[in-house]
């Protein structure tokens, strides 16, 4: 019996041996795999730190410089941009003002292209002529003497063919004294 428990024993180990070896095989292969990905994570991240390095050392002091001219610049500005603005705001004053003078006089030339009679009738019966007080009054009064005036002869005429025609007149036979 000891011969066939030894043969048992023996092939059991035997077994134990294929299983480890098998093993052993799958994990030095898994072994391989993940040492040839960390060498090459590790060589990227040795390229990555050479970049960085060398934009560290060439890029740095580019951005440092162009910081230093963008401060100057603002300082600059910041001395410059009161005065600029000043100046804008007189320019913008003078821009209003020569626009508001320019409506004024294309409104006065308009009012000087319109025919006499429609400046007239506007000076006369409106109050929203561009003429003085004085112009106003001394225009509405003459309407006025003339409106009288013509009134009257027109009630002469008129009283005077009424009177004609109750006497049954002629007209060009007899003359009415």
């Amino acid at each position: 019996m000891t011969l066939k428990n030894v043969y048992k024993k023996n092939l059991r180990n035997e077994h134990l041996m294929k299983d480890i070896e098998a093993r052993l095989t799958e994990d030095l292969s898994n072994f391989r795999a993940i040492d040839s990905l960390i060498t090459e994570v590790y060589k990227g991240l040795q390229r990555n730190y050479q970049r960085a390095d060398a934009s560290l050392k060439q890029q740095v002091p580019q951005i440092k410089k162009e910081l230093e001219t963008s401060m100057d610049t603002l300082t600059d500005l910041s001395e410059t941009l009161p005065s600029t603005d000043s100046q804008v705001s007189r320019i913008r004053h003078a821009y209003d003002s020569g626009r508001d003078k320019a409506q004024e006089l294309v409104y006065e030339l308009s009012w000087l292209n319109t025919e006499f009679y429609e400046r007239w009738r506007i000076i006369i019966f409106t109050s929203s002529s561009p003429v003085s007080l004085r112009w106003k009054v001394y225009l509405r009064t003459f309407f006025v003497i003339s409106f009288i005036v013509c009134s009257w002869l027109f009630w002469i005429a008129l009283s005077g063919a009424y009177r004609a025609h109750r006497h049954r007149l002629v007209w060009g036979e007899k003359l009415m004294s």
